[in-house]
């Protein structure tokens, strides 16, 4: 952890609370191996929790799944930093539960009655493409592992507020970090889903806590939303940028809305959200929380006002190596306007905020390595049992590596690589969700589409600069249309752009390899197992 410029004392009341809250979490961490007993030595049971969570339980764990400790710092910053624009989660988030709605249905009911764990599993059968598959699996893989990395941001910018990580211990600062994760990697190896599952009861419950105090208490401490948003809008009247403030600009119409769209898009194609899913009892279950979910949305849009009350409360992120730290702001806020033992209460929403969805991704992660990577290509006779450890065993080495990207890395460069990691998730969706549809797309052009639509989102991330902060590549997610000679301010989602792109070649490609007789893959599922009363091909 970079050491803040500024001396910052060690905050002994909140850091009581935040230990007694996190030792809390652990103890249910590990007492989650007991809970639903199961044999935890299956990979149906220790990766997807024996495929039985309820309504509430899917409701809590998706919801902790989804909303994250760097959505807790990171939206309200950008907010704080840029305005109107942060709020771009808030209707993504939104439009995903439609779109999502059928999609997860079929996915449940096809992976249920056919015994699939991963989304690659399905695409395997349905496209008959072992090679897919891989592909599949390795993009998703690749896709959470900064994700993992960033939750980290969140407990570090809580850190830094309480004063730890200044000094040294074992030659290192970042021993606060390592110790949480440690003790993560810990029960979830021994717990498997069941761990994040029951913590995400204790997130939720602090998270809607702290947003309720704050929506009430910060306002009448500042005196109302008016001098709030006066006070914003003051800053970025003074700003040089002519794109901030708390409206959009018309050239960031386009690009706000199709970012928000792209967004939705992609959500629920990465891993842990797909593990979530395949969580669930039943369908019913699925369709009540589709409907229920948009209940955090409404907490995301409060928690994004949070940057604007920074601005009104006068606060100043912490400088950190002569940059400031912006995802500092939020725990800076409830430092400087709640009594200490409430803001312990607060950081300790935000650290388990980043290890619920951080079990659930290494857990996703694990199965996709076990069933198709390990399975498919190194042991293809491995049975339950073995496949089971080696998804607990991989468990290990993601989070291992996700605490080895913020030492080595620049903090800022991880979030660059999860946005990248979008746009790469994005290429995964003609095989999965309109795969889910029709058999129809060939699996060769299904791997063309794939490759031409990583080109393209590459291809404009690594052009997109950022002056503010002088970075000459992947400086945003917005794509200006003038950099292809268009005379316009315009700018677009490239994760959108390159998904389309992937499209055309899918369909173009069916043709021309239908058309020269190329094989295409053989079918394994049956319209039966799409169904709400598919049968389940063997037991879970």
């Amino acid at each position: 952890m970079p050491v803040p410029d500024t001396e910052i004392d060690v905050q002994g009341v909140q850091l009581t609370i935040f230990i007694l809250i996190f030792a809390l979490v652990t103890v249910l961490g590990f007492a989650a191996s007991r809970w639903r007993a199961a044999n935890l030595d299956h990979l149906d049971e220790w990766g997807l929790g024996g495929r039985s969570f309820g309504a509430w339980i899917t409701w809590f764990l998706i919801g902790g799944d989804l909303y994250t400790a760097y959505t807790f710092v990171a939206v309200p910053a950008l907010v704080y930093g840029a305005g109107a624009l942060g709020f771009f989660a808030v209707p993504y988030t939104i439009v995903v539960y439609p779109i999502v709605f059928f999609v997860a249905l079929r996915l449940w009911s096809v992976s249920r009655a056919r015994g699939y764990v991963t989304a690659a599993d399905f695409v395997e059968a349905r496209h008959g493409s072992p090679a897919l598959a891989l592909i599949i699996a390795l993009t998703g893989i690749v896709a959470t592992m900064p994700y993992i990395a960033l939750q980290l941001i969140g407990i570090e910018a809580v850190l830094k507020t309480m004063g730890l990580g200044t000094q040294e211990f074992l030659g290192t600062d970042e021993w606060p970090v390592i110790i949480a994760f440690a003790i993560l990697a810990a029960y979830t190896y021994q717990a498997g889903l069941r761990a994040p599952a029951l913590i995400a009861f204790v997130k939720d419950t602090l998270i809607y806590i702290v947003v309720i105090a704050a929506i009430i208490v910060i306002p009448y401490k500042l005196g109302g939303f008016d001098e709030i948003f006066a006070a914003a809008d003051a800053k970025f009247e003074a700003s040089p940028n002519p794109n901030d403030g708390i409206t959009l600009a018309d050239a960031q119409i386009l690009g706000y809305s199709t970012l928000a769209f792209g967004s939705a898009l992609a959500l629920f194609l990465y891993p842990h959200c797909v593990t979530g899913l395949l969580a669930a009892r039943s369908r019913d279950t699925i369709k009540r929380n589709m409907a229920a979910l948009p209940a955090y949305s409404l907490v995301l849009g409060l928690l994004a006002l949070l940057g604007y009350m920074a601005i009104a409360a006068g606060v100043k992120p912490i400088v950190t190596d002569g940059k400031p730290d912006p995802n500092t702001i939020v725990p800076q806020l409830f430092d400087s306007q709640f009594p200490a033992w409430f803001a312990g209460i607060a950081f300790a929403a935000i650290g388990i905020g980043a290890l619920v969805p951080a079990a659930i991704m290494s857990i996703a992660a694990a199965n996709l390595f076990s069933r198709n990577v390990w399975k498919a290509y190194v042991r293809p006779q491995a049975d339950d049992l073995e496949q089971a450890r080696v998804s607990k065993i991989t468990s290990l080495v993601v989070k291992a590596g996700a605490v080895a990207t913020i030492l080595v890395l620049d903090p800022q460069f991880s979030i660059d690589l999860q946005l990248i990691g979008g746009v790469i998730i994005l290429q995964t969706l003609p095989a999965i969700v309109l795969g889910l549809y029709s058999g129809w797309f060939h699996r060769s052009a299904l791997i063309a589409g794939w490759v031409a639509g990583m080109v393209v989102g590459l291809s404009m991330l690594y052009t997109t600069e950022n002056p503010a902060t002088g970075k000459a590549h992947f400086g945003g997610s917005l794509y200006r249309w003038s950099d292809l000679g268009f005379d316009t301010d315009k700018t677009i989602y490239p994760g959108l752009v390159a998904v389309l792109v992937n499209l055309a070649v899918c369909i173009v490609g069916t043709f021309l390899f239908r058309a020269v007789k190329v094989p295409a893959g053989v079918d394994r599922t049956a319209p039966e197992d799409y169904r709400a009363d598919a049968v389940p091909a063997r037991p879970h």
